[in-house]
């Protein structure tokens, strides 16, 4: 296809694309520039959120303080 045809049909050629799997080379004077290819079928799946769910670890006590206040330079005056 040739350049200014894509430029012209942009979102209609994407979606064909994605729409029957089929890539489009697109070309300037004959010459290839590129290719639109559909997505691969990894790219669409997965969650955002709670993609990380399961991944960390709780190591000690995360609500008590580090040190006590007793131990405070701001406490002891």
């Amino acid at each position: 296809m040739p350049i200014s045809k894509f430029k012209a049909t942009c979102l209609a050629v994407m979606h064909r694309v994605k729409r029957t799997g089929r890539p489009v080379l697109i070309t300037r004077y004959g010459q290839p520039v590129a290719e639109v290819v559909p997505p691969s079928r990894a790219a669409g799946k997965g969650k955002w959120i709670g993609s990380m769910a399961g991944t960390a670890v709780t190591a000690g006590d995360i609500v008590s303080p580090v040190v006590y206040p007793d131990e405070w330079e701001a406490m002891r005056r």
